[in-house]
């Protein structure tokens, strides 16, 4: 009887479609746990086609693809351990979420995800097939039972596989970020520890993909749900976990346990690790952004500055008549201190021109938001002209609540590729703003101490669009409108539900009206990383046309 079990994990960051390259990353983990005497070397769930990849998986020609490169690897990977990956599997008419053993250069076992999550982010139902429950694979005289991710947040699955003689279990996810999501995910798997009385290691991958970043965090538990070892979050590393046979079975060795970041540090993680990982699995090198002296362009600089480096961010001053001599100073200091580019490029001169080209057509109207629009119209104009001349990605900087209610033009400030506080409401910009000032990682490219100035965060808000304009002159102040916006929009609660909470019923309803009069807005909008389980996209999806209101 084997006395010792030692498993290679990879906790590793795949692109989606790029077969080749996750195969690339696959053998390279292999290769080490080789080289380390593993008996098993296992990557996340869906790996080889990258995840979450959506409708892509549905198409014959990307799953025959898969089946090529599934064979390569069997054959590459033949003379040394076992190798677990996933992929998509067709088998019969039937397509599965499914977890490949590569043994001997070939795939020696199957596992099929039984249990499809279809709510938030995901559409399993939509794209796989739900495969009966079934029982452990073996590697060499050792059993394994593998729920794959959803699976392991249900009893039923984990039960049938130590009814049928799984002896630990190794369960390959792909479970991205949302603010609390690692204490749900233990909690739900120290749930099957207890139930099944088996060890288990959870093996999560990291990386950005489109609005989604998967934080990794991967970590073993032993019978009775002590945590024996755990993985960093979000850092790609390949670690080696073994496990000793006992008179009770096998328990996980003792290993590392990294430190969790605190909630706004993984946020911040979060928006640096999604534009870094979106850019480069898109193939832009630079990005740039209009920086207008306010605390939501200078944190996206100084996100994008953590996420690329200082030469490949440009900041761009666009001002009016309406730019206060603060704004102006406030964003050359956020430039001077990441250490970027700044442009000026002032729009009276366009502006002017616009409002003579309009004159006629506009003649006997009084000016209104018509106007104000107009300018951040025309610097959406210019930093898209930047943009298509230079190759640089335009970054928009709207925070949630912004988003939330509609405080954005459309064809605009709204105009750009990707936006990195799309998911975070503007309380949290500031509470973000400190702690970037106060603290720094290593995984941040830009330089350490205060890099926005504390009157930029102290200052009330403003759009400069009009004289003395203030974001209080249209919104709630932002904590209580933040505070409306996560009763209805994170906890989809209700009208009576902010009432309860001390709000004026009157100001409830304005912010769920404007809520949802923005729809179409936030169906334009660029993508950006998601913090909450109540991000605009996949995890909120309202039509666009809608006539309800609530009436209570």
């Amino acid at each position: 009887m084997t006395s010792r079990f030692r498993i290679t994990l990879g906790q590793l960051n795949p692109t989606v479609g790029d077969l080749a390259g996750n195969a690339d990353l696959a053998r390279e983990a292999w290769a080490q746990g080789k080289e380390a005497g593993a008996d098993l070397v296992a990557l996340p769930e869906m790996f080889l086609a990258g995840y979450n990849a959506q409708d892509l998986v549905m198409k014959q020609a990307f799953q025959l693809d898969v089946m090529t490169h599934l064979e390569a690897l069997a054959a590459d990977c033949a003379d040394g351990p076992a190798l677990a990956i996933g992929a998509p599997w067709v088998e019969g008419a039937k397509l599965y979420n499914a977890y490949l053993i590569l043994r001997n250069g070939k795939i020696a076992s199957r596992v099929f995800k039984h249990n499809l999550p279809n709510e938030t982010v995901f559409d399993e139902v939509r794209i796989f097939d739900s495969a009966p429950l079934g029982g452990p694979y073996a590697v060499g005289d050792t059993r394994i039972g593998s729920p794959i991710c959803e699976d392991a947040w249900h009893p039923d699955v984990a039960e049938t596989l130590a009814e049928t003689g799984a002896e630990f279990l190794l369960v390959p996810n792909g479970s991205p970020y949302y603010r609390g999501k690692f204490e749900t995910r233990l909690n739900h798997m120290v749930a099957r520890v207890v139930e099944t009385e088996l060890p288990l290691i959870y093996l999560n991958m990291v990386g950005g993909q489109d609005d989604q970043v998967f934080d990794g965090a991967s970590f073993a538990l032993n019978p009775g749900g002590k945590l024996a070892f755990q993985m960093p979050a979000f850092d790609a590393q390949i670690a080696h976990v073994d496990l000793e046979q006992t008179p009770e079975g096998w328990r996980v060795v003792e290993g590392e346990k990294a430190h969790m970041p605190s909630d706004l540090e993984q946020d911040y993680r979060v928006m640096v690790q999604g534009l870094r990982d979106y850019m480069g699995k898109t193939g832009f090198k630079k990005v740039l952004l209009g920086l207008s002296g306010g605390i939501d362009s200078a944190i996206v600089a100084t996100i994008a500055v953590d996420a690329l480096g200082a030469d490949n961010v440009r900041c761009v001053m666009l001002p009016s008549e309406y730019t206060s001599q603060a704004s102006l100073d406030d964003a050359e200091s956020v430039a001077k201190a990441l250490g970027c580019r700044y442009d000026y490029v002032p729009i009276a001169q366009g502006r002017a021109a616009i409002t003579d080209t309009l004159a006629p057509l506009f003649d006997g109207t009084t000016p209104d938001l018509t106007e104000e629009n107009i300018q951040s119209r025309l610097r959406g104009l210019l930093l898209m002209a930047v943009s298509n001349k230079f190759g640089e990605m335009l970054l928009t900087t709207g925070n949630k609540s912004e988003v939330a209610v509609g405080y954005a033009t459309i064809y605009g400030d709204m105009a750009g590729g990707y936006n990195p506080i799309k998911d975070m409401y503007k309380t949290r910009v500031f509470d973000s703003c400190r702690w970037r000032n106060e603290n720094h990682r290593d995984w941040m490219m830009g330089p350490e101490g205060e890099v926005i100035a504390p009157r930029i965060i102290d200052k009330p808000p403003s759009a400069e669009l009009r004289e003395d304009q203030k974001d209080s002159d249209s919104l709630p102040d932002y904590p209580d409108l933040d505070a409306m916006l996560t009763i209805l929009v994170d906890d989809d609660g209700s009208i009576a539900d902010c009432v309860a909470a001390g709000f004026d019923r009157e100001v409830a309803k304005k912010v769920e009206h404007l809520l949802y009069i923005s729809e179409y807005k936030r169906f334009q909008s660029a993508p950006g990383p998601r913090l909450t389980k109540g991000a605009f996209w996949l995890d909120r999806r309202y039509p666009i046309v809608n006539r309800w209101r609530d009436p209570s």
